[in-house]
């Protein structure tokens, strides 16, 4: 059976890495991946392992990763191993949304998560992470409704509610059972 990667987007703020920690905490049979991303690892946010540029420029040589891309002056690489995991039906990572052409290419069986917030949620949750200053979050929450994925692989779902209520429509969406 392949293994389903599914690409989790949406603007800053929305929970992506809430949900999908939610989703693999629920199911055991799906697993998370843990980019790789030209920052500290632990510097705050998602779980990821970090790499200098020139480390991740020799992963880059050595075809390391499945994808990689930039943005917000970092870069991302997806590990081909992580993509591979063992007894996994579905793998959820975190993407950008400009890079989901690419992604449909790398995969043979992908879909997108898409979730989404309203406005003052996602600025109430951006101002609880501390991370960014005011004008940082008035250019992420400009930015938030821009880039909206299309296509039929794309999942939309609202996380403006309950974590749990959000999971379980996804994993709904993800899994619909068959009659």
């Amino acid at each position: 059976m392949t293994t389903k990667v599914v690409g989790v987007v949406g603007p800053s703020g929305v929970g992506k890495d809430s949900v999908m920690e939610a989703m693999a905490a629920l199911r055991k049979d799906i697993q998370l991946v843990r980019r790789v991303i030209t920052r500290p690892a632990g510097a705050g946010g998602e779980k990821s392992i970090g790499a200098t540029e020139a480390e991740f420029d020799d992963q880059v040589a050595q075809d390391h990763f499945q994808l990689w891309w930039a943005a917000h002056g970092l870069r991302y690489g997806v590990p081909r191993a992580a993509v591979d995991a063992p007894g996994a039906s579905i793998v959820l990572v975190n993407l950008s949304r400009g890079i989901l052409d690419q992604a449909r290419a790398a995969f043979d069986d992908f879909a997108v998560l898409s979730l989404k917030a309203r406005t003052e949620t996602l600025g109430d949750r951006l101002t609880a992470r501390g991370r960014e200053t005011s004008a940082e979050i008035v250019a992420r929450l400009e930015r938030a409704g821009s880039m909206r994925p299309q296509g039929d692989d794309v999942i939309e779902i609202s996380n403006d509610g309950p974590l749990g209520e959000t999971v379980q429509r996804a994993l709904a969406a993800l899994q619909p059972v068959r009659a």
